[in-house]
Order: C-alpha cells, then sequence, then structure tokens
C-alpha cells in the first residue's frame, strides 16, 4: 500500500468478507440440486447469484490525476453540498454516495495518506439514501491525512438492510489511495466530508465507482490542516 495507487488486487474477485456467505448459499443450492428437487432448488440458486454479485470485488485502476480526490464507494450520488464535518465542525463539502444490493460494497482510501483518527457510533438502521441517516444511522469514520497537510473524513453509514460495517484500518496506517479499508454487508452510504473551497466534479444522481470516479479537486488555495 505504499504506492498512490493498488496496481495488484490483494484478493479473488469475491471479496473475503464473502467466502461464507458464497459457500453456503451455493453448497445449499447444489445439496438441494443432487437430491432431485429442481422446482425447490430454484430460488436456493437465485439466492446464490445474488450473493455471488454482492460480494464482487474486481480489481480497479484508478485516475491519472495524482492529486484526485477518488470515490470511496461504488453508488450513486445522493448529496453534495455545504455540511459540517463531524470531527472539526467546521463547514466542509459533502458528497455522498448511496450504495444499493447491488452495488460492490467494499470501500476504498480515496487519497494516500494516513489514518489519523478512527471513531464508531452506534445508531439506528433507518434507509441510507436519507440526509438523516448520516447523523442517526450506525456508522464508523476516518480521517485522512495526505503528504501535503491535507485532510478529509470519510464516513462509512450502515443502512436499513446492513447490519454490519467492517472497518480494517487503525490510527497510524498509511494507505494508498485505493486501498481497501472496510466493508458494509447489504445496502449503506459513504459520506466524504472535504475542506471547504474543494471542488466537486459530481452531481446528485451521477453513478461513481471506487476508485476509478473522481469525485472532487483539493482546493487551489494550499493546503488544510
Amino acid at each position: 500500500m505504499n504506492s498512490p495507487d493498488i496496481q495488484r488486487y490483494p484478493h479473488p474477485i469475491i471479496a473475503k468478507e464473502g467466502w461464507g456467505f458464497v459457500a453456503l448459499s451455493v453448497s445449499l443450492a447444489v445439496i438441494v440440486t443432487g437430491l432431485g428437487a429442481e422446482l425447490a432448488a430454484i430460488p436456493l440458486w437465485v439466492i446464490a447469484v445474488f450473493v455471488i454479485q454482492f460480494f464482487r470485488d474486481p480489481p480497479r485502476t484508478g485516475p491519472s490525476d495524482p492529486q484526485a480526490i477518488a470515490s470511496p464507494a461504488d453508488g450513486r450520488i445522493v448529496y453534495v453540498g455545504p455540511e459540517r464535518d463531524p470531527v472539526t465542525n467546521e463547514i466542509a463539502l459533502k458528497i455522498s454516495v448511496f450504495m444499493n444490493v447491488f452495488n460492490v460494497h467494499s470501500n476504498r482510501a480515496p487519497i494516500a495518506g494516513q489514518v489519523k483518527h478512527v471513531q464508531y457510533f452506534p445508531g439506528r438502521f433507518l434507509n441510507a439514501a436519507l440526509d438523516k441517516a448520516s447523523l442517526e444511522n450506525e456508522r464508523n469514520l476516518i480521517v485522512l491525512v495526505d503528504p501535503n497537510g491535507r485532510r478529509l473524513t470519510c464516513v462509512q453509514v450502515a443502512g436499513l438492510i446492513a447490519r454490519r460495517i467492517l472497518c480494517y484500518v487503525e490510527e497510524g496506517d498509511q494507505l494508498g489511495r485505493g486501498a481497501r479499508y472496510g466493508f458494509i454487508r447489504f445496502g449503506s452510504r459513504v459520506d466524504l466530508f472535504l475542506p471547504e473551497g474543494s471542488r466537486s466534479e459530481v452531481a446528485v444522481g451521477d453513478k461513481v465507482s471506487a476508485h476509478r470516479s473522481v469525485l472532487a479537486q483539493w482546493p487551489t488555495s494550499g493546503p488544510e490542516t
């Protein structure tokens, strides 16, 4: 994870978080089919296909601009606008990506930098597409600071169906842009809080891909600390 982007994929195309779910769903479908109950096996195969597509985690190539702030998640942009950073309480540019059950659910570092803060908040499980989910739902945040001292806050937010937020980093960890740092199971969102003056490259309704899509550019006035 020392390079700005992830050039080599660290694990198979099915995310490790889903190996148990995939094995169980496929095994049940195979067993029921093997017993000759083909009709009963059909919904089990449908479930198995859904589980496989949910836990897919393909390799990604990042944007060519090394200063670009990449998307931390796959999904649809549901909010772009001013909001207070949950850590500093300062006005920031907030960009929210909503992930439905058909999106890839691995979360990736939007920039290369050091993890300065990690914090978990218990909460509710409202529809993650709602703005109030950012404040009321279960969530986990990390603060990343790049080599130039510019910082951003990235928040994983649980959703209506999602009941498990996984975050694999600790304070002091160094991440390359695009590094897998977490996973949220079954529908959720990720909120990005950028320094005031950052320029959004997306609008509400846009579809984005983790690591591949550019969400924003840093402020042009200089580093934010």
